[in-house]
């Protein structure tokens, strides 16, 4: 007499007590260490369960991340596609009623909108996406298609080119998905316009976590004025009408020459961009006795990971204090960190450090961070990166 098979066994994973703790708390991704039993294919969404088999969700999978559970339910809600369809909508519709005065802005934004590892930015007419780990890449054609279905786009790129998607034992690699994407997209962020190269650019293409502290700086800026990390010039072009010269530099000859055209086009005259290395300019700017009324330190993170955090503070404090030098009584300083392992109060810490050592009184003017289409989800502290502090020398 045959026995019938068994039920074949559900993706699942089971997680420690200490896991347990991180999702009752919000926090999406669970650690190797923390999962006691896996059983999945690379990639598959399963059921996440304590050791007692209650069921807590269910997750995005990778056999190779650190970070082998990305949660996506707190309950049994099947992931298909009504579920990625209804994500991507809220997220897209979240967009929507922020009514952002540009045409380049970030419709999903990973684990603060609910879906952790993906990114979609829209560039104009054209979708630029990154599936960041083996969960979302696993789903790419999926997502695209829902994307394509919502949005009604002229192209989706995949721009899975980050070095973090190796960690997932994943290629980088740069993919048309659906349509055409040009190499040249112009955006407007609101009175600037951007030539965008969507497949090369820096991350998606532009910056846009810093949008509404380029409208910030420029109700700042005045007199001369220093836009130091300029990358395609942000700053320096959103400064450039209040200001009677702004000099912008950028260790890269590509960007310098992207502020250069950006700056013609837009006719303003007063825009000089100089492929130097920054912390070299900033001395040489001391010892020459040059001031500005106005300066903007955007540099890259400095902190990619905690092991770096003790040198990344060396150089934060290092360029603030030369700029704090270089600021006329009563300019204003925008200074930033995209650094998420330089929390907001180590930031603050390292630049009263830096006002300290150069004797120079500093007002908090205001303190901002990512624009609102980067939203942060309280729960997940990685998701505020982005700190910026607008401070005024005092006479």
């Amino acid at each position: 007499m045959s026995t019938p098979d068994a039920t074949p066994r559900p993706p699942t994973a089971v997680i420690s007590r200490k896991g347990v703790d991180r999702v009752r708390a919000g926090h999406p991704w669970i650690y190797r260490s923390d999962v006691t039993d896996f059983h999945a294919d690379p990639g598959e969404v399963v059921e996440v369960r304590d050791s007692r088999g209650a069921l807590l969700g269910r997750a995005l999978s990778s056999d190779q991340s650190q970070i082998t559970l990305r949660m996506l339910t707190r309950d049994a809600t099947p992931v298909d596609r009504d579920f990625w369809r209804s994500r991507l909508a809220a997220a897209i519709a979240v967009r929507a009623r922020l009514a952002l005065d540009a045409t380049a802005v970030r419709l999903v934004h990973g684990e603060a909108d609910l879906l952790p590892s993906l990114i979609v930015d829209r560039y104009d007419d054209v979708l630029v996406v990154q599936t960041l780990s083996q969960g979302t890449d696993a789903h790419r054609e999926l997502i695209v298609d829902v994307l394509v279905e919502l949005l009604e786009p002229r192209g989706v790129l995949l721009r899975n080119d980050p070095k973090v998607r190796t960690l997932e034992g994943l290629p980088q690699e740069v993919v048309l998905a659906y349509g055409e994407v040009p190499e040249q997209v112009e955006v407007r962020e609101g009175p600037v316009t951007y030539v965008v190269d969507p497949w090369h650019g820096q991350k998606t293409g532009l910056f846009l976590d810093q949008s509404e502290n380029h409208a910030a700086a420029a109700s700042y800026a005045r007199g001369r004025a220093l836009d130091a990390f300029s990358y395609q010039g942000g700053f320096a072009l959103r400064m450039a009408p209040h200001v009677d010269h702004v000099l912008a530099l950028d260790a890269s000859a590509d960007a310098v020459a992207a502020i250069t055209s950006n700056a013609t086009r837009l006719g303003l005259a007063n825009v000089e961009a100089r492929e130097e290395n920054v912390f070299d300019a900033l001395r040489e700017f001391e010892r020459a006795d040059v001031r500005f009324d106005t300066i903007v330190l955007d540099p890259p993170a400095f902190a990619k990971h905690k092991g770096a955090v003790p040198k990344a503070m060396s150089g934060y404090k290092d360029i603030n204090l030369r700029a704090l030098r270089l600021l006329n009584p009563g300019g204003h300083l925008i200074t930033c960190t995209c650094s998420a392992h330089v929390d907001e109060g180590m930031f603050g810490g390292i630049i009263l450090s830096a006002a300290t050592d150069a004797q120079i009184p500093v007002v908090v003017v205001e303190k901002r961070m990512q624009a609102r289409d980067h939203p942060v989800l309280l729960s997940v502290p990685e998701t505020y990166y982005l700190k910026c502090f607008v401070l005024r020398r005092a006479h």
